[in-house]
């Protein structure tokens, strides 16, 4: 199996008032491809602060982390960004579209900004609106789509690169129970179709729905249990992978 993310002895540590506060204590972590990790625990207990750092939005205290071959630990500034847009796709709790462009504008605007040719991004905008079922709201701005449809226009964003991994915090946590109940059907067949997924959640029906259940606190994990494990072939590349 291919080894997408490995972290080692990963800590984070913040000063508060001079004190130092351990918000990740020497976690090790390995997700091979087509897995679906959650990551669930306490209000407090460092899982956000984790996939931050997974997603080099942040960098760690101490330890390693390689994500499809590339310390990202250990990136500049400028390689960090660049690793943000290409490298990893990231779904958020609160969706965060542009207000003022349509879905197709939004799902276009990472690969804008990577420079890919603009027939080429909108076609791959028209194709993964289509995918997540949503190819007769593309000319709609966030305003006029549902808190489950703005979501899942944010999860065709953060594929439009097509990243190696995708991080997801808390992507049901804005959304009522039948809704969040789709989009947590809409991560399952992305990675049925391949795509390699972390999820940081408080869901249980999401952390149920995920093949590797991870559970942290106090800065830790204190538990890693395997609820699905990967077929024996590797899975093949869907609609959001080509």
């Amino acid at each position: 199996m291919t080894l997408v993310l490995s972290a080692r002895d990963v800590r984070r540590d913040y000063p508060v008032a001079g004190t130092p506060v351990h918000a990740v204590r020497g976690i090790s972590l390995d997700v091979h491809a087509g897995e679906w990790v959650a990551i669930v625990g306490p209000s407090g207990c460092g899982k956000s602060t984790l996939l931050n750092l997974l997603g080099a939005i942040d960098r760690p205290s101490a330890g390693s982390i390689t994500i499809a071959g590339r310390d990202v630990a250990r990136l500049g500034d400028a390689e960090a960004t660049r690793f943000r847009l290409t490298g990893v796709g990231f779904v958020f709790q609160r969706f965060y579209l542009m207000p003022t462009l349509t879905a197709a504008e939004n799902v276009e605007l990472p690969m804008a900004e990577a420079k890919v040719p603009r027939v080429e991004r909108e076609a791959r905008a028209r194709e993964l609106l289509g995918y997540v079922g949503l190819a007769g709201r593309a000319d709609h701005r966030p305003f006029q789509l549902s808190g489950g449809e703005q979501q899942r226009v944010a999860i065709a964003r953060a594929l439009a690169n097509r990243p190696a991994l995708l991080l997801a915090d808390e992507p049901t946590g804005e959304l009522d129970a039948r809704t969040g109940t789709e989009v947590i059907a809409l991560l399952d067949r992305l990675n049925r179709d391949g795509t390699t997924i972390v999820t940081v959640t408080h869901d249980e029906e999401l952390a149920q729905a995920a093949r590797r259940v991870v559970h942290v606190r106090d800065g830790a994990i204190v538990d890693d249990v395997v609820r699905r494990p990967l077929p024996p072939a590797a899975p093949a590349d869907g609609a959001a992978r080509r």
